[in-house]
Parts: structure tokens; C-alpha cells; sequence
């Protein structure tokens, strides 16, 4: 049965692993849905958050294919319930009273977003959270109008104490 899978890559920071590592991907068919790649908290080292949509099978054979590879340092599944994962959305909403701008600080509030921009006409804020908040609160934007999205891709760290 196919779901979305969330993968912690760590990796040597050298040209050309992610690269290598979304080719591996693509020759197994997996769409990546979201990726994030930044510096990890040793120096020359790098970690990429993919998350993926796949059977468990499939996953499994992806993951050892990457560890595989000689940058690869570890592979890690993270589920839902040993993991933080969040990402981050920015959007721009259209504005045309008084009344809207009302409505839009409320749902903002309610979603724990930033409001970090304001003209006559839109408002731009940021929301940080799981993917389904983030979906729920694009939905509600919608009838205002939206003008413009920008989102991050899932990041995750392990809940290990």
C-alpha cells in the first residue's frame, strides 16, 4: 500500500550527491515530494529530508540503495510518531476591505501565522507546522484570494531524548 514516507539522508556536503541520490529516485519510479537539503550540525556534513509516496517494499530497496552510495552516511525513516516534521509556507493573500483584512487576521491568529507584510491590497504572512495545518489554512485562504504560495518542504528531526 502506497503512503508518504519522510527520509532523513545524511551525507558528505561534496558536489553531485544530490544529484546521485535523485537519480537513484527517479530509476525506482518515486516521485520526491518535497526535499530539503541544508548543513547539519558537524562541519562538511549534510542532511536532506525527501519525502516520498511509495509501498513499503519499494522504500526499503531505495533506502539501501542509497546507503550504497560512498557519500552516504546514514538513511533513517522518520514516522509521524518518533519525529518532529514541519515545514514552512509563505503566502500572499489578496485584500479588498476592511472586513477581508479582518477575517485574514483572525484565521491567522487562529493558525498561529506571522502576518510579515501588509499593502492596501494583500497581506503576506508565514505559518510553521505539519503539511496537513499548512493545507487547512492554504483552504481557508482561498476564497480571499491567493496571489502567491512559497513552501519549504518537510524538515524533521528525531524525538530520541
Amino acid at each position: 500500500m502506497e503512503k508518504k514516507h519522510t527520509i532523513a539522508i545524511t551525507v558528505e556536503d561534496q558536489p553531485g550527491v544530490f544529484t546521485r541520490i535523485a537519480g537513484l529516485f527517479a530509476r525506482r519510479s518515486f516521485n520526491i515530494d518535497t526535499i530539503t537539503v541544508g548543513k547539519s550540525e558537524k562541519q562538511g556534513i549534510s542532511k536532506m529530508i525527501i519525502t516520498v509516496i511509495g509501498d513499503d517494499r519499494d522504500l526499503e530497496r531505495v533506502e539501501k540503495q542509497i546507503n550504497k552510495l560512498i557519500d552516504t552516511i546514514k538513511v533513517t525513516e522518520m514516522p509521524k510518531k518518533s519525529a518532529f516534521i514541519a515545514e514552512l509556507c509563505i503566502i500572499k493573500v489578496a485584500v479588498q476591505d476592511k472586513k477581508i483584512r479582518d477575517d485574514i487576521f483572525s484565521y491567522a491568529k487562529i493558525y498561529d501565522a506571522k502576518i510579515i507584510g501588509m499593502t492596501d491590497k494583500t497581506l503576506t504572512m508565514y505559518l510553521v507546522g505539519e503539511s496537513e495545518n499548512i493545507e487547512s489554512y492554504i483552504r481557508l485562504m482561498v476564497p480571499f484570494g491567493i496571489n502567491e504560495i512559497s513552501r519549504t518542504g518537510v524538515t524533521a528531526i528525531s524525538k530520541d531524548w
